[in-house]
């Protein structure tokens, strides 16, 4: 159900997984995101520091060289504190110590395109 008359929102997905990140990528793309990947927080820092801003950014937890918990770090010292982040994680993180790290949401991997979506929803609004 992608629409072309809605303002676009535009998203940072920072995923090290290839596969993961490109189908999030397509998939957010086909409900009419513009979506950028970064494959490590290095590069989702370089990609924030050279603008715009996104509207919402996705975030691994265990990605190399700089983790989602290195990232978060980096972020709350940065004029981009105040972009919402979800997590997206494997690990036993909970959706209490995402909120408790200042993020607007949280979805545990798996998760299908459903929950991805209804959380985007929650953070942004409709799309």
């Amino acid at each position: 159900m992608a629409t072309t008359d809605r303002q676009m929102k535009s998203l940072l997905v920072v995923e090290d997984s290839v596969l993961a990140s490109a189908g999030m990528v397509a998939l957010l793309g086909h409900f009419g995101y513009m979506v950028t990947a970064a494959g490590n927080g290095r590069i989702a820092e370089e990609l924030l520091e050279a603008g715009p801003p996104p509207d919402a950014i996705l975030l691994d937890m265990r990605l190399p060289e700089a983790d989602g918990w290195h990232f978060l770090e980096w972020l709350k010292d940065t004029p981009y504190r105040g972009i919402p982040v979800i997590v997206t994680t494997g690990t036993d993180l909970t959706p209490e110590w995402a909120a408790e790290h200042g993020c607007a949401g949280f979805l545990k991997k798996p998760f299908d395109e459903d929950d991805l979506l209804a959380e985007l929803e929650r953070v942004l609004g409709p799309q």
